[in-house]
């Protein structure tokens, strides 16, 4: 099966552009000043919640994009497609599911374990 790898790497850049967007929202957010100063206990526990998990969000996205970039850079470099451990071929169901996928199945086990 041969790759469209035209439309993978469009696809890398649309999540790309999302993810920053994502990390942009959540910048402006992302900090109360006022947090444990409320009238009301449950309103600082809800406040305090919401921070939190737009934290986590904020570092999986992130994280999501610094893996993006890289496979963007593997395009550049001529290695996309190829793992970065072993440098043999990843599988194309793979690569469709995850274009950002830097190992092939063998070696993401490996690392798993």
């Amino acid at each position: 099966m041969t790759l469209p790898f035209e439309r993978l790497k469009e696809a890398l850049l649309v999540e790309q552009m999302r993810l920053q967007e994502q990390m942009a929202a959540l910048s402006e957010v992302a900090v109360q000043d006022n947090l444990g100063y409320g009238n009301h206990q449950a309103d600082d526990a809800s406040a305090a919640f919401d921070q939190a998990k737009d934290l986590a969000i904020r570092i999986n996205a992130d994280s999501l994009l610094k893996q993006v970039n890289s496979a963007l850079r593997r395009f550049e470099a001529g290695t996309y497609g190829l793992c970065v451990d072993c440098n043999k071929p990843i599988d194309a169901a793979r690569l469709q599911a995850i274009p950002y996928a830097d190992l092939c199945m063998d070696c993401q086990r490996k690392r798993e374990r």
